[in-house]
């Protein structure tokens, strides 16, 4: 395995730990969109860039294009959030 290679946790196990996906503005970068992610208990745990997230899932009806997006992050939730 590379250095690089990230684990991540299973799609169960996401849906158990994640209470929210909220887009926000970049603090660093306020042109920039992201996708937090925030824990039952309100911690934040990860995000993801809008626009990759975007790209990654693709032309999606409009209905179910939060449904997508959803399923693309809890499927890829690092392993590394149990260590926060």
């Amino acid at each position: 395995m590379s250095a690089e290679e990230i684990k991540f946790i299973s799609y169960h196990e996401a849906v158990k730990l994640v209470g929210a996906i909220q887009e926000e503005e970049d603090v660093d970068t306020p042109e920039k969109r992201i996708l937090m992610v925030y824990s039952l208990d309100d911690k934040e745990l990860c995000w993801f860039d809008f626009e990759e997230v975007m790209a990654a899932v693709g032309k999606v009806d409009a209905g179910q294009k939060k449904e997508a997006v959803q399923n693309y992050i809890l499927n890829r939730i690092p392993a590394w959030v149990h260590e926060l």
